[in-house]
């Protein structure tokens, strides 16, 4: 997979890809990281790449010629060349628009993207992004979250991040991103005889299916007067389990409550946040 940033700063991302597990994935080959520098597609001496709004304003707008002129600097290369948005093939390909209109970006986004064979981030700058680069040239506009930062570049560097960790052989273990906050629904039947479920998964594990993920402990079972619970320490995998998936259900109720008019909850589910005061809301 290949992503290619186009920023204004693109020694920005020096520091956030070059540790831990992306690091990892890029001086293995799983994933390729371009940057981009707008301003040496201007054609000025001051090398410019705002301009005033029409119709008046606060702030400076990016201009859209070098960003286009980016984009189709990639054709020199057949590997690396975008298709034009008419005949692009957004299974394979997607350009996506930094910006605080955007729909939000969520781990399912995340999934969608680590499918893709190249997807380029546009970090917008200043008051905003000329609309015509939405228009004819991003497949979508993503923001990380409801409110305004100076620029793209720490949004791209978390969709970076949280898209080529979910590619296969980026993580130790392949189940790593499947059983954490807003992993997939598990379903799996358990084997009483070897004490996991069907695709080998500890009986005591239980996915979060898209909902936060239940609490953790490791050593000392007591910390400064503070045990772990009872029930992790006891050996009953189906009673962790049981566990771990109501601990889930507490904290998401208490933390995203949103989150669980979304989720496949089950009827076992729906009882235990019931005792806990959740009242779903009615739909008529």
């Amino acid at each position: 997979m290949r992503f290619d940033i186009l920023t204004i700063f693109p020694d920005f991302f020096a520091g956030p890809f070059d540790h831990g597990v992306l690091s990892r994935a890029i001086t293995t080959g799983l994933v390729e990281v371009a940057t981009h520098d707008l301003r040496a597609f201007t054609h000025d001496r001051h090398r410019t790449v705002d301009d005033r709004p029409f119709g008046g304003g606060e702030g400076m707008v990016l201009k859209p010629q070098p960003i286009f002129e980016c984009i189709e600097a990639f054709g020199a290369d057949e590997t690396t060349a975008i298709a034009p948005k008419t005949t692009r093939d957004t299974t394979r390909q997607s350009v996506i628009l930094l910006s605080a209109q955007g729909r939000p970006f969520t781990q399912a986004t995340a999934h969608r993207l680590a499918k893709m064979e190249q997807v380029v981030l546009i970090c917008g700058r200043y008051e905003g992004v000329d609309e015509r680069v939405s228009d004819l040239l991003a497949d979508e506009e993503l923001s990380i979250g409801d409110y305004v930062l100076s620029g793209g570049e720490l949004a791209a560097a978390i969709i970076v991040d949280a898209t080529v960790r979910l590619i296969p052989g980026v993580l130790g273990h392949a189940d790593s991103n499947r059983y954490e906050s807003f992993g997939v629904a598990d379903h799996q039947p358990e084997d009483p005889e070897d004490g996991k479920t069907a695709d080998g998964v500890p009986r005591s594990t239980h996915g979060s299916g898209g909902i936060l993920d239940y609490p953790h402990y490791t050593r000392p079972s007591d910390f400064r007067g503070t045990p772990i619970p009872d029930v992790l320490a006891g050996g009953d995998h189906a009673a962790i389990r049981q566990w771990r998936r109501q601990m889930a259900l507490a904290k998401t109720l208490r933390n995203r409550p949103d989150l669980l008019a979304r989720a496949p909850l089950t009827r076992e589910d729906r009882a235990y946040l019931a005792t806990l005061g959740y009242r779903p809301a009615s739909h008529a």
